[in-house]
């Protein structure tokens, strides 16, 4: 699996996967352009957006490169790039192309794009060096790597939703959504603490590395608040290979509970972006 943000292998991609991706891209959206500002000028860049999913950054590398530029995004599920196609058609992102592909056997012509970019894809899909030397061999002398990856701990509901970020209740070793979703990757391969080491991939690469960070607040009714219900649905056949049935559907009815609550708002993850020149 191959895509911006999919639940890892052994997940079961829920209809409305598209719509979540989506929206999550338009709520991170304004985080891209301001760390393209921060990178220059962009305009003919050949630019490649790595696990685009159904949108991801699509639209703001369009803009980034000008019409005389090129966008390539890729995915590995056919599914998520047909979504990506309306999505360029609906936008008439004239300079983008899509094509399928696998980041860990890339058939894509090494050393042919200015920018690479790639988000929350060594949360769920692990292997960090193998996906930062994948990158590497993409990007010309020169180029930019451009990886953002979340960092859970700010992440919480006020009012507080015990269901969604802390222990249900204390004395029973039942856990929030939020902190057994970190569990979920882990046990299917990825590295939810991907945002913490993502600098060393790097410094690993002799790559002096940029970094900056982004929190949001959601307002009330926001429909990313439900993110981690989501996620859960996704993941609930890898949830319940590690936790007792009826305590995970506990904890998703008094999550779902939670959130119909009409003055709840939050604040999201940390969006961490990382980015670094090849300069050989």
């Amino acid at each position: 699996m191959n895509s911006s943000s999919h639940p890892p292998p052994g997940a079961v991609e829920p209809a409305g996967e598209v719509d979540r991706l989506q929206l999550q891209s338009r709520v991170w959206e304004p985080s891209g352009r301001r760390l393209l500002n921060e990178i220059g000028d962009g305009r003919g860049a050949r630019a490649l957006d790595v696990g685009c999913g159904a949108m991801c950054w699509l639209r703001v590398l369009s803009d980034w490169v000008g019409p005389d530029g090129e966008v390539v995004g890729t995915d590995i599920d056919e599914g998520m790039l047909a979504a990506a196609e309306h999505f360029v058609t609906d936008e008439s992102l004239a300079n983008v192309t899509l094509v399928k592909d696998d980041l860990f056997r890339s058939a894509l012509e090494p050393s042919s794009f200015d920018l690479v970019h790639a988000r929350f894809q060594i949360a769920p899909l692990g292997r960090g060096q193998e996906q930062m030397a994948a990158h590497l061999r993409l990007v010309r002398p020169g180029g930019s790597v451009v990886l953002e990856e979340l960092d859970p701990l700010p992440w919480h509901y006020i009012p507080p939703a015990p269901a969604l970020a802390v222990p249900l209740r204390r004395g029973v070793e039942v856990q929030g959504l939020i902190p057994l979703l970190g569990d979920a990757f882990r046990k299917a391969g990825g590295d939810p603490d991907a945002a913490a080491t993502q600098l060393e991939l790097f410094h690993d690469a002799g790559i002096e590395v940029n970094v900056r960070a982004e929190v949001q607040a959601l307002p009330p009714g926001h429909p990313y608040l439900r993110l981690p219900l989501q996620f859960a649905t996704a993941l609930k056949g890898v949830l319940r290979s590690f936790m007792d049935a009826d305590d995970l559907d506990r904890i998703l009815g008094e999550a779902e509970r939670e959130l119909q609550d009409p003055d709840r708002w939050g604040l999201t993850f940390t969006l961490v972006q990382c980015w670094g020149r090849r300069e050989t």
